[in-house]
């Protein structure tokens, strides 16, 4: 059982590293068409679906959050994903905003997007462990996208916000209690692998019949890795402003629609 369990883990950690460069070269290749929403604070409501009373509740937790563990957890909301699929949106915005702190990599993104009936948790290396994939397709799946579907986005992100904290902040025999936080040890595989699974033969081939696309490859990795600096620590920066602290994600999460 552990090693079926660890060759699961090492085949799933491939292919997570495997679509995130697939993620980061495809984004890369329309970030400049893509107009992000500015990172101005713990809750970005581009698509002003959040109530006022709901917004100030989300952000005293949210700044808790941060000031007690360290973890930088942002809900952002957009009027339109301009074309794109969730999954690289929500990873190329996560990077833009360098969400959590650089040596940790421990932020989360809540990214809703009414138009196209889409949610997405995206998550920090550091923290894949801990909020892990099939943690976030339940907390969409049990939480968010039944009160989305009657059209309640405050109560749906609130109660989305909740077991995220929940999760990253109690131990998991606590958690496990709630049956809305509860996982299925018989869970069917996930259709989004067999996309994984075609990013990554995509991926090999690609590299293997095109020198155009290993150069393009190859200089992605070298600007990430000398340019890969940014800013430290995180939380409000010195003018006063909300910023990320140099985090980054390699598409960990998982996504839903209602």
């Amino acid at each position: 059982m552990n090693a079926r369990r660890a060759s699961s883990l090492l085949v799933r950690d491939g292919l997570r590293l495997i679509i995130g460069c697939i993620a980061l070269v495809a984004t890369v290749l329309v970030v400049a068409a893509v107009n992000f929403p500015a990172l101005t604070g713990r809750i970005v409501d581009q698509a002003n679906i959040i109530s006022a009373d709901t917004r100030s509740a989300l952000e005293s937790k949210l700044a808790e959050l941060e000031s007690k563990s360290g973890i930088q957890l942002v809900v952002a909301t957009v009027s339109t994903l301009e074309g794109q699929e969730i999954e690289p949106y929500a990873n190329e915005l996560f990077r833009s905003w360098k969400l959590g702190e650089k040596s940790k990599n421990n932020g989360v993104l809540l990214l809703v997007a009414p138009k196209e009936h889409r949610v997405r948790i995206e998550v920090g290396y550091g923290l894949e462990g801990t909020l892990t994939d099939a943690l976030s397709k339940v907390i969409i799946t049990n939480a968010i996208t039944p009160r989305f579907k009657t059209g309640d986005f405050s109560g749906g992100i609130s109660r989305g916000v909740d077991d995220i904290i929940t999760v990253l902040t109690t131990d998991s025999s606590e958690w496990q209690q709630r049956p809305s936080l509860r996982l299925n040890n018989q869970q069917a595989f996930d259709p989004t692998n067999w996309f994984l699974i075609a990013a990554l033969f995509a991926l090999v081939t690609l590299l293997i019949v095109s020198p155009g696309f290993r150069w393009l490859f190859l200089n992605l990795l070298l600007n990430i890795a000398f340019n890969s600096g940014g800013s430290s620590g995180g939380g409000f920066s010195g003018g006063g402003g909300f910023s990320g602290g140099g985090g980054s994600s390699g598409g960990g999460g998982a996504s839903g629609s209602w």
